[in-house]
């Protein structure tokens, strides 16, 4: 008997690159977020192996929808990160090895994107943006996506680093894109604010804040890790997470409230929750915080758009693995 070997595809960031779309991300990552409100998808939040000079991050998911289940891997050494997310097909088949930094940046702009569409009211709005680099050129281009933009005010550190980035959003999106000149002048009035920055301490006052904003903090998954204020968590209205058990593990900005004696994780419902019509709407307007940490569901939900792209232009390398 011939054993013919089964063909699994690799993409590398060019072929990526080449075919990732916005608005197919961003509708994979809201239907994989439904799936698993309903319960029929599954997600395990990240495991963390230290080793000298740096770590190992692996996250698994199942998304029937997309007819894969798989996970993510990556390393962090000596300040270099690399991403590999591997995908299953249903019958156990490896479908593909995917270099997904690109696709990383892209899922996890498309789920503060499914987040906005989702708990923000789609009227004409000003967004602020706390962070100007890699990531938040992607919260910048799913946000536009799905709102109604009248303008983006970003605010970064670097003086020259933030006029550039508003220079640049502004040409590529077709929108207003002001640099602030601080972080207050960017929050104040804005009516969703999204952090996106690897601080260790809160880059924004509760006070700034609009009574009914959006607030997205997206750009810390470590304990000690917080970008907003424990004053902000208890000014909030509504508190949703990507998924509870990733946020208990992952969250600073809530634990540190918990640990203050400041918030209780029954205040929290998660996306899918919300997505899945299991979450009633508040009566009067309030602040609601989405706290994204990032799931492998949405690494699997960019990958079941991205390789059908990639297949259809022939891109990538078809590697044999396993017997068929």
């Amino acid at each position: 008997m011939c054993i013919v070997p089964a063909v699994t595809l690799v993409l590398r960031e060019a072929d990526v690159r080449q075919v990732v779309d916005m608005d197919a991300v961003i509708g994979a990552v809201d239907r994989a977020m439904h799936e698993l409100g309903e319960g029929t998808a599954q997600n395990e939040p990240r495991r963390r192996a230290f080793a000298p000079g740096g770590l190992l991050n692996v996250m698994f998911a199942s998304y029937p929808g997309g007819g894969c289940t798989g996970l993510k891997a990556y390393s962090v050494i000596a300040g270099k990160v690399r991403f590999l997310v591997a995908t299953f097909a249903l019958d156990g088949s490896l479908q593909a090895l995917i270099e997904a930094d690109h696709m990383g940046a892209y899922r996890t702009g498309a789920a503060s994107a499914v987040a906005a569409r989702a708990l923000r009211p789609h009227t004409p709005m000003v967004v602020a943006l706390i962070g100007t680099g890699y990531q938040a050129t992607t919260q910048a281009l799913a946000l536009s996506r799905v709102c109604e933009i009248t303008e983006l005010r970003v605010f970064g550190r670097n003086p020259e680093k933030r006029a550039a980035f508003a220079r640049e959003r502004q040409a590529a999106l077709g929108i207003r894109v002001t640099a602030a000149d601080s972080a207050e002048a960017a929050v104040r009035g804005a009516d969703i604010v999204v952090t996106m920055t690897t601080s260790t301490q809160p880059v924004l006052e509760a006070d700034w804040v609009e009574p009914d904003a959006l607030v997205i903090c997206a750009g810390s998954n470590f304990p000690s890790k917080m970008e907003i204020p424990v004053d902000l968590v208890v000014r909030a209205q509504s508190v949703i997470v990507d998924q509870l058990a990733a946020a208990q593990l992952e969250s600073g900005d809530l634990l540190m409230a918990k640990a203050a004696g400041k918030f209780d994780w029954d205040l929290a419902t998660e996306l899918g929750s919300v997505l899945a019509g299991k979450w009633r709407t508040p009566a009067e307007p309030g602040i609601t915080l989405f706290e994204s940490h990032g799931l492998a569901i949405w690494d699997l939900a960019a990958a079941s758009v991205v390789l059908p792209a990639a297949r259809e232009k022939g891109l990538g390398e078809e590697v044999a693995f396993f017997s068929a």
